[in-house]
């Protein structure tokens, strides 16, 4: 019978048991001294599996101890980085640091699916388990989601999920792969996250992610750059990986697509492929702070007030995309400038929890704030809305959609037979605005402020015969957009905005032609030449002033 190793955790030979006491050498106390004090000294004792050798130690690239000295001198860090640079390795060796030398840390480590996180908090334990024994301290807890050592330092993995973390306080949040957390439940869960480490003015969240479209990780990224907020942004280039050149390069783009390369390799904000808007436009769109927000309304740009005499007031218009308000889609809309081309969007709402009895009073507040703007609701799910603000709030600038004769919906300002309150979004209306929408972006002709409008842009896509948020995504603010494309095109809003977007675009792309045309080709039919026949060859005089005769001569001095 075996006997059982009195030092082991649970009979593992590769982990302390929880009170042994080992004595050191001398040369094994100054080394642990050593470790103790810098992180990228420790990693030296850390080992890695790779597919080609298998379990080895951990050599680190300059960029790895780069991010490693970031990630210790800075309380919030955001790391941009290709596929396969060894980013999760590299936070790993931190984060074993951390638990191993400082006493009573507690650290999560969460990723867009739990069972990537625990793959991490594998690692971990794999590197762990590889560490000699007297740098160890003993285990308490040693599972698949946790890891609890004797001098009280924690390490918990679990998904990026609107509950994850909230229970307790955390020294570090380390976010994996934060760009593929699905944007319905991005929002929720950093608002969760971010609380449980403000009890401390040392706590840290690192996030570390390759892009994936411009979601919260390209805002909290982009206002890094920015200096909009407090993290400290850390960018890695697929080139600084050795063996990595431009044939490398042509090489994946070969075995890939160029589209592919640009965002797991050039690590570019681009969006989902085959999107309504073209991804260069996407990329070219930019986001501005909301000036001020309340209770969920951003305003970007404040309402222009007429003097009452030369100056008039701006007209502005309310575009609704209505939910059940039950946490599933959202209700949402935007106040958009049709005073002037381009049109502008200066204030937003977005909510999936407020009741359509509700809504119509934050739009009536809204609407009213901006000079009595016009409002089109959709009505597919609820005329709820819009009744009440017609008929309850008595307010008067609701447009009508005129149904009759089996004719296409078009905008009215007023009551008739066959008028309804509201605008269904039928695939016909969804065609126009959709096609309208994509013209009216790529030609400059609508300025978008709102940062959830242009993420959700960036996933809109082609769907069947139609488009639409693909999955783990929503549309609501887009589609708000789509309802004022599609009025754009109706005879009724021209009338109140008193100019024609379609026919400016037609304008400037003539003026466009006419620039781009070609000039007027000179053509010589040689009846004004001197021409003499000789021995039935026809000459021209090289004395001749005219075209060919230059030509005749230049070709004569270049002999």
């Amino acid at each position: 019978m075996a006997t059982k190793n009195k030092e082991s955790y649970r009979d593992n030979p590769l982990l302390k048991k929880v009170g042994v006491t080992i004595n050191w050498t001398q040369e094994q106390a100054e080394e642990y001294i050593k470790c103790s004090r810098d992180p990228i000294y420790f990693a030296k004792h850390i080992k890695i599996i790779t597919l080609d050798e298998g379990v080895v130690p951990f050599d680190m690239y300059d960029f790895q101890k780069d991010m490693i000295r970031t990630f210790h001198e800075n309380r919030f860090v955001i790391t941009k980085c290709p596929r396969q640079v060894g980013k999760t390795t590299t936070a790993i060796a931190y984060l074993l640091w951390t638990i191993l030398f400082q006493d009573a840390q507690t650290i999560a480590v969460l990723a867009n699916r739990g069972d990537t996180a625990r793959k991490i908090l594998q690692k971990l334990q794999l590197a762990y388990e590889n560490l000699p024994m007297w740098m160890q301290q003993g285990v308490v807890e040693w599972n698949k989601g946790r890891i609890e050592l004797e001098n009280k330092s924690v390490i918990i993995a679990d998904s990026t999920s609107s509950s994850a973390a909230r229970s307790g306080s955390f020294n570090i949040v380390f976010l994996d792969e934060f760009a593929f957390v699905p944007s319905n439940i991005a929002y929720d869960f950093f608002t969760s996250v971010y609380p449980v480490i403000t009890a401390g003015t040392k706590t840290k969240i690192l996030i570390v992610s390759t892009p994936n479209g411009m979601n919260l990780f390209y805002k909290i990224w982009n206002d890094a750059v920015q200096k909009r907020n407090n993290y400290v942004p850390f960018e890695i280039h697929w080139s600084q990986v050795p063996g990595r050149d431009e044939e490398w390069k042509e090489e994946t783009i070969r075995n890939t697509s160029e589209h592919q390369f640009r965002q797991e390799f050039e690590t570019e904000f681009l969006g989902s492929s085959n999107t309504l808007v073209s991804s260069q436009k996407l990329q070219q769109l930019t986001y501005k702070e909301p000036i001020a927000e309340h209770d969920k309304v951003k305003i970007y740009k404040n309402p222009v007030k007429g003097d009452g005499e030369k100056i008039k007031d701006h007209l502005y218009a309310v575009w609704v995309d209505v939910s059940e308000g039950k946490n599933l889609d959202c209700s949402a809309f935007s106040v958009i400038d049709i005073s002037t081309m381009p049109y502008e969007q200066v204030a937003t709402y977005k909510s999936s929890s407020i009741s359509p009895i509700l809504l119509p009073t934050v739009i009536h507040n809204v609407a009213r704030l901006y000079n009595d703007a016009y409002i089109l609701v959709e009505i597919n799910n609820t005329p709820q809305v819009a009744d009440i603000l017609h008929h309850d709030l008595e307010y008067e600038n609701v447009w009508k959609v005129f149904t009759g004769n089996k004719k296409p919906q078009q905008l009215s300002g007023g009551f008739a037979r066959g008028v309804q309150l509201g605008l269904k979004m039928s695939p016909q209306v969804k065609r126009i605005g959709c096609s309208n929408l994509k013209t009216l972006l790529e030609t400059n002709k609508l300025i978008i402020n709102d940062f959830d409008t242009i993420s959700e842009l960036t996933t809109f896509v082609a769907s069947k015969n139609s488009f639409a948020a693909e999955s783990d995504a929503n549309d609501d603010m887009v589609m708000g957009l789509v309802m004022f494309a599609w009025a754009t095109t109706q005879k009724y809003f021209r009338e109140i905005v008193n100019h024609d977007v379609r026919k400016q675009i037609q304008l400037e792309n003539l003026n466009q032609l006419d620039e781009e045309v070609l000039p007027a080709p000179i053509i010589e039919d040689g009846l004004k030449h001197k021409f003499e026949v000789l021995d039935g060859d026809v000459w021209e005089r090289a004395d001749s002033g005219e075209v060919y005769a230059g030509f005749v001569r230049d070709m004569i001095r270049n002999l």
